[in-house]
């Protein structure tokens, strides 16, 4: 996992008045749970860029009061006009303790699927995940090369080293569709099986009325 430090400063009071001064002067408030006793502080909204607006997850060093803490984002706001950062909450963790996080799902390969005419489709973009902080990846590489036309694959597929998964063994992490183009190469292959199937049966029938009529034609004339 990619480590990513910010400076950060402890809060002199907590409230929504506070925290709206703090967020005119273009910092975000915020809170580090889970080592005992929650801590409020605050950090410029620009350092928070990186972690925001990236699709892997990072081992955060904050440094507080100039004590840093190993932490992980677990939530977030924003602000449904503007888009801009109104909380994060963090979590901290512990080199013997297991965490429980959303990883990102990145998919490798080309489908067998695809190469049929069908299109790879990522239905779940993070898994959660439960690991030691040491084991924990920013991102999940998943094989989706041996998805056939229709097919999928889901979290009970999957495995990792050091890992456990806490999403549904059912949850489809990614699939191939079948597109029209696809669709229509088998709809014209299924007719044409039906054809030669029924020029078979045609074939068979006047073969067998053959010798009904051989054999009427030849008592006739005894």
């Amino acid at each position: 996992m990619k480590l990513l430090e910010i400076k950060c400063s402890l809060r002199e009071s907590v409230g929504k008045k506070d925290s709206r001064k703090l967020r005119k002067q273009g910092s975000v408030p915020c809170v580090l749970y889970g080592g005992g006793e929650n801590i409020h502080f605050t950090a410029p909204e620009n350092d928070f860029r990186h972690l925001v607006y990236s699709s892997r997850v990072f081992l955060l060093k904050l440094d507080i009061g100039g004590k840093v803490y190993d932490a992980v984002l677990q939530d977030i706001q924003f602000h449904p006009v503007t888009d801009r950062i109104l909380h994060m909450d963090f979590y901290q963790v512990f080199e013997d303790r297991l965490v429980s996080i959303d990883v990102p799902v990145e998919l490798h390969g080309v489908p067998e699927g695809v190469k049929e005419g069908g299109k790879l489709a990522l239905e779940t973009r993070r898994i959660r995940v439960r690991a030691l902080p040491g084991d924990l990846p920013d991102i999940l590489n998943v094989d989706v090369t041996k998805i056939g036309l229709g097919k999928s694959v889901k979290v009970g597929e999957l495995e990792f080293d050091g890992m456990e998964l806490l999403d549904p063994p059912n949850l489809v992490i990614a699939s191939v569709k079948l597109t029209r183009a696809a669709r229509g190469v088998t709809d014209e292959e299924e007719e044409a099986e039906g054809e030669e199937a029924g020029e078979g049966e045609e074939a068979g029938e006047g073969e067998g009325d053959k010798p009904e009529g051989s054999g009427e034609e030849g008592q006739g004339e005894s």
